[in-house]
């Protein structure tokens, strides 16, 4: 049995030009939503053909053909599988139409259809089976096609609505399993720079997941299938259908640019989709970040009404008895009720629910961390208009608000909130960060969930896991105005919305209005002010030698008071910490302390000398002496001169590693210690200085493929420098080859040795460890700074974080007769953020000498990106 050939040809040709025909369509208008159901009717045709053709003359076997999945849906996007369930009457049937189903599903293929066939008896439909849920959920989405009517009409009147009635509670419990390990997988979160829009958490899938939810709530209260409607599962086209037709329109584009079923928006995707404004109702070029916007504001509608569909679902196996005993507890002064940990509002109760209530709910939220149900959502969203005109102002709102900033769930109900849309009403001026992107490879989340993060971050330092979150945890209960300081962490990127300028300064001018509504004295004022105005100062000086009495001095002048000091301390952790999951390493964490206690110390006029001498300070002495009794003579002269940042970030031991190695330089010029840190490599370097020594250092590791994220160089008294750096390995050579480590470590005592030239190195790395396309453009820059240190030039460099950078501008320094005295290296994202302070003969680079070291650099610098 065979399908003609000639009718295979004819509906291979008639399915590339539809197909065709259809890309054009949605070019033109962008229309996802139009051109999945067009395809889906496109495709109905195809397969009821296929099957006449290859149904002999008369013959009408017990097997229905229907649509199941995303073509049961009418959904089937460009490159979408076509499901479809041979459905037969018996296994005899099956049995004796094995070979025409085959050529059925091979005429699909040759058609150029991506068949994805199953073949189930009727009895075998009537069962659910855990571990192939996906089938039972394939049947939700089900159409006939062709084939035997009369047997797809008992399986949707008889079959299906007793199957989901009697297993109802397995269906919907394992159906939640799998949306939360799904949602587990992507973080619990809809914000993802390269988000799957097909898998990820507000993505088609938690749609589709509503719908079934929704369809199996109605089938358990209605004791019935409802009847086939429209396809929405709200019944009119509101805010969700909106985020369904973005979201086709973004796969469907998405399709078309990969030819291939690739539902990943990555970086390159999203400039496209936004230049040719995919999904939105307006033509023409859109601005990325505007366009990924509108992307999570979709998302987040989605998301939020699938979690609240499986939230309200009930415990698995609850009896008859124990629904009648769920204890209520009304929430005094209000209409709403407390039940299982959710708030609900009473159905007797009226319309209208009044805004003081409201408030009162939310303060409740914020210090329990109870949920609304949704039903609760559902009435709040309907009675916005009455709540935007009651809405109180003055000490009533700020009372209500400030038990809201200060509840240990804050973040969470603020989140409720803004969903909701009733943190607009209260604070206009937040609406301009809602969903707003920051588009680089170091911010992970939009500005109003990074705030919110920003706010939970400080509030979970009640209960601190790490020993440097202990540290910072010390100062909450010191905090003066802890309402004030909520208030400031959930104003101060407000400023971004207005995207040109200084945002702390723009966020302060939109912070002014809420002062005059909350009515605010002159003091609160001005203390959420300075909060604001100073946000970035902490994060500004990480970038210079936090342990230069310049900049301490610079930084503590900034901030003049201790209650600042410790609000913007608080405020700098916890804003790193949202960035991103990884952004606040314990480095940086450290060295936000160690400022905070210069800055502490400078306040108390207690300032550190530059430079460590055994006579001035005995005490590190000592303690280090304890480790090497014997050598107290040789260690004084190995401290002698060495700044006091070394000293104050290195433990005891470590120190002593170092002056060991330092012992042991007249055996090898180049004395190394190796070690993970942190899913980092580190390698210390203990040598006699020597020009380009930090360069050769920096390209040795380059020759390896390894990509420097931190790195600092110091230097004593007798010129024996002791440089770390902290570096990945991205093709994880020394992770899958442990004995790659003695040979990587003997080519770095070769180089620094002088012994083998560090151009054989580099001239041997493979071309094709060189790094793809970057994401975000870094235009370089390069910034002198000559009065932060009294001895120092202080050189900036911010570029893209190519292979080879630091040594490239190290050796740049090298041949304009410049010393790397210290040297910071830090990466945000793709990002190289490297401060150097530099000297010349003279002390710091004259004028003359800035200009050639600019030049070169700025030489060096468009030779890497080039």
């Amino acid at each position: 049995m065979t399908a003609d050939s000639q009718s295979i040809e004819r509906l291979r040709d008639l399915y590339q030009r539809e197909s065709a025909e259809l890309r054009q369509i949605f070019e033109r208008n962008g229309d996802g939503t139009a051109a999945i159901r067009r395809r889906s009717a496109i495709v109905d045709q195809i397969v009821r053909q296929i099957w006449a053709a290859v149904c002999a003359e008369g013959e009408r076997p017990n097997i229905a053909v229907v649509a199941t999945g995303g073509f049961g849906r009418k959904e089937l996007f460009p490159y979408s599988d076509v499901d479809v369930l041979y459905l037969c009457g018996n296994e005899s049937v099956e049995r004796d139409h094995h070979e025409m189903l085959r050529v059925v599903t091979q005429a699909m293929w040759d058609v150029g259809l991506r068949a994805s066939p199953a073949t189930r008896t009727y009895k075998e439909c009537d069962k659910v089976d855990p571990d192939n849920l996906e089938f039972t959920i394939s049947l939700l989405d089900r159409r006939f096609l062709t084939g035997d009517q009369a047997l797809y009409k008992r399986l949707e009147s008889e079959l299906l609505p007793s199957l989901a009635m009697r297993d109802w509670d397995a269906i919907v419990q394992n159906l939640a399993e799998m949306a939360r390990k799904r949602h587990a997988k992507y973080g619990n979160t809809i914000f993802h720079l390269e988000p799957n829009i097909k898998e990820c958490p507000g993505g088609m899938r938690d749609y589709q997941l509503a719908q079934w939810l929704t369809l199996l709530s109605s089938v358990q209260t209605e004791k019935t299938w409802p009847k086939p409607t429209t396809n929405s599962m709200w019944g009119t086209h509101d805010e969700r259908e909106q985020a369904f037709d973005f979201l086709a329109s973004a796969r469907c584009f998405l399709h078309y640019r990969n030819r291939r079923d690739d539902n990943t928006l990555d970086w390159h995707a999203q400039d496209e989709a936004a230049a040719e404004s995919i999904g939105l109702e307006t033509r023409g070029s859109a601005d990325p970040a505007y366009w990924m916007r509108t992307y999570y504001r979709h998302a987040r509608t989605i998301f939020r009404r699938a979690v609240l569909l499986v939230d309200d679902l009930p415990p698995a196996r609850r009896s008859f008895y124990k629904q009648f005993r769920r204890k209520r507890t009304p929430i005094a002064g209000t209409d709403f009720f407390l039940e299982n940990g959710r708030l609900d509002l009473d159905t007797s109760s009226g319309m209208e629910i009044d805004g003081d209530a409201i408030l009162r709910v939310f303060g409740n939220m914020a210090n329990n961390g109870y949920k609304l149900s949704q039903n609760a959502e559902d009435r709040i969203v309907e009675n916005l208009p009455v709540l935007a005109v009651q809405m109180p102002e003055g000490p009533f709102l700020w009372n209500c608000l400030r038990e809201v900033l200060l509840g240990p769930y804050a973040a969470h109900t603020l989140r409720t909130m803004h969903a909701l849309g009733i943190l607009e009403l209260l604070i206009p001026e937040f609406h301009g960060i809602d969903s707003l992107v920051i588009r680089d490879s170091y911010h992970r989340y939009t500005v109003d969930e990074h705030t919110f993060l920003v706010i939970n971050n400080v509030h979970a330092l009640r209960q601190p896991h790490h020993d440097w979150e202990k540290r910072f945890a010390t100062l909450l209960p010191e905090i003066e105005r802890p309402d004030l300081f909520f208030l400031a962490l959930l104003m101060h990127d407000t400023g971004k919305a207005r995207r040109t300028g200084d945002h702390a300064t723009q966020s302060v001018e939109l912070s002014e209005s809420v002062f005059a509504r909350l009515e605010f004295d002159p003091e609160e004022r001005e203390t959420v002010r300075r909060i604001i105005r100073n946000h970035l100062e902490l994060s500004l000086a990480l970038r210079r030698d936090i342990f230069a009495p310049e900049t301490v001095r610079t930084f503590a002048d900034k901030i003049g008071s201790h209650a600042q000091l410790k609000m913007l301390t608080l405020m700098t952790y916890a804003d790193i910490k949202a960035v991103a999951p990884d952004a606040l390493t314990p480095w940086k964490a450290e060295n936000i302390w160690q400022l905070y206690i210069g800055a502490s110390n400078f306040l108390d006029r207690s300032v550190d000398e530059v430079r460590y001498h055994a006579d001035a300070d005995p005490a590190a002495l000592s303690r280090i002496l304890a480790l090497v009794p014997d050598r107290a003579l040789e260690l004084r002269h190995f401290l002698e001169g060495l700044p006091q940042r070394y000293l104050q970030t290195r433990q005891p031991d470590q120190i002593r590693k170092h002056f060991q190695l330092a012992m042991n330089l007249p055996q090898e010029p180049a004395q190394l210690l190796f070690r993970t840190v942190r899913q980092l490599n580190e390698i210390t370097l203990v040598a006699a200085d020597r020009p380009l020594l930090f360069a050769d250092m920096a390209g040795v590791l380059s020759a390896w493929g390894m990509n420097i994220v931190k790195a600092d160089a110091f230097s004593n008294s007798a010129n024996v420098i002791v440089d770390t750096f902290q570096f990945s390995d991205p093709f994880q050579t020394l992770a899958l080859n442990p004995s790659e480590v003695d040979r990587f470590l003997q080519s770095v005592r070769d180089v620094v040795a002088q012994r083998v030239p560090l151009e054989t190195l580099l001239s041997s790395r493979s071309r094709s460890r060189r790094q793809g396309q970057a994401k975000v453009a870094v235009a370089p820059r390069i910034e002198f700074d000559n009065e932060s240190s009294t001895h120092s030039t202080l050189v900036q460099v911010v570029a893209e974080d190519t292979p080879g950078l630091v040594h490239a501008v190290a050796r740049c320094f090298a041949e304009c007769h410049c010393n790397i005295e210290i040297a910071l290296i830090d990466t945000e994202g793709e990002t190289a953020i490297d401060v150097f302070y530099l000297t010349s003969v003279n002390g710091k680079l004259t004028g003359a000498e800035e200009q050639q070291v600019s030049a070169s650099l700025s030489a060096v610098l468009e030779a890497l990106r080039t």
